[in-house]
């Protein structure tokens, strides 16, 4: 009877949460953007073979530019039900924020009119809860935390969209700065802030639409919105925030940067991953003083691969392509 008991508590501790949860001592995170809904989607199959825990959106995650709901909407409800896209879905969760083109506008700021609509088709495609808070606030911005043996990962995704600023092109049509102008709102920035502070994750993964590294380029960047930029700098080191790493799309390409930023003890480490179904085959290179490894102009996707080693959270980021080839991958630990 003795060993019977032993036996039958020893499986109800196997199968609680916390005991697979410590159990589980590696996570693979996949993300990636600009995604045509009216495109060829083979690359969810090849996603799914890297058996991600995660998949997060970075936005463009449909072309939809209209401010037309209706149109909206049958765009969302085209890709939700794509067939490669609804197979992954029903295997992997499910997480994202959004960028211009599934905002509504091609380059859109907070001008745009019906966005507190679009706000809720975006949430809908996320199969966000009826009831959730994020249906209520001004912005799709949201947070998540994850365990990964008895390290904690927080998964920030912004929302930099909704309260941006203007922008404006010469006749060249560059983006000129905008020196005071915003990206997050007040609201945004004081929620962003509180996530930091009040953090106790081992590593933040910060999600945005557009890169929050790049300085050089002509096109959307958080180095147009100068203040903004600083400021968001300036808060990974007043926060003292454990393991920063930044994703991003938009820009259909992909590449990984590395950049030193003042009073944080670690190199902050931006992966962006952009073109799930047309990226900028013709852009075989540009300047970004912050990048290492080489651009990448081909489709593909990027993991974010964890795993505890001692008190050590040890990570690959990965830019893959569509037959699963490896482009570029760096390490990096936490601690």
């Amino acid at each position: 009877m003795k060993n019977y008991l032993l036996i039958l508590s020893l499986l109800l501790t196997l199968g609680s949460p916390t005991a697979v949860a410590q159990r589980n001592k590696a996570m693979t995170i996949a993300f990636g953007s600009c995604d045509r809904q009216d495109l060829p989607q083979t690359i969810w199959g090849t996603i799914s073979k890297d058996k991600p825990d995660l998949w997060i959106w970075l936005g463009d995650n449909i072309y939809g530019d209209t401010e037309d709901m209706t149109v909206l909407k049958a765009k969302y409800d085209q890709q939700f039900n794509q067939p490669e896209y609804k197979a992954f879905r029903t295997q992997v969760p499910v997480i994202g924020t959004w960028d211009d083109h599934d905002y509504g506008r091609n380059d859109g700021d907070k001008s745009f009119g019906p966005k507190k609509e679009s706000q809720q088709l975006a949430l809908d495609f996320l199969q966000e809860p009826a009831a959730s808070p994020r249906r209520q606030q001004e912005g799709i911005y949201a947070a998540y935390t994850y365990t990964v043996g008895k390290k904690r990962v927080k998964v920030i995704l912004l929302d930099d969209r909704y309260h941006q600023d203007a922008l404006f092109r010469d006749a060249n049509k560059v983006y000129q700065p905008n020196p005071t102008g915003d990206i997050l709102g007040e609201a945004q920035w004081r929620w962003l802030e509180e996530q930091l502070t009040n953090s106790d994750a081992d590593a933040h993964i910060i999600g945005s639409g557009i890169q929050f590294l790049a300085e050089e380029h002509r096109y959307e960047k958080w180095a147009n919105f100068p203040v903004a930029r600083q400021r968001f700098l300036a808060l990974l080191a007043s926060t003292k925030a454990k393991g920063v790493l930044l994703m991003s799309g938009d820009r259909h390409i992909g590449e990984i940067a590395k950049m030193t930023v003042p009073s944080v003890p670690y190199p902050v480490y931006e992966v962006t991953s952009s073109g799930l179904t047309h990226p900028a085959t013709n852009n075989t290179g540009e300047p970004n003083k912050y990048r290492v490894g080489p651009l990448v102009n081909q489709k593909h996707y990027a993991l974010f691969r964890l795993r505890q080693k001692g008190k050590k959270l040890l990570t690959t980021m990965e830019l893959k392509g569509e037959n699963g080839e490896v482009f570029y991958a760096e390490k990096t630990v936490i601690q």
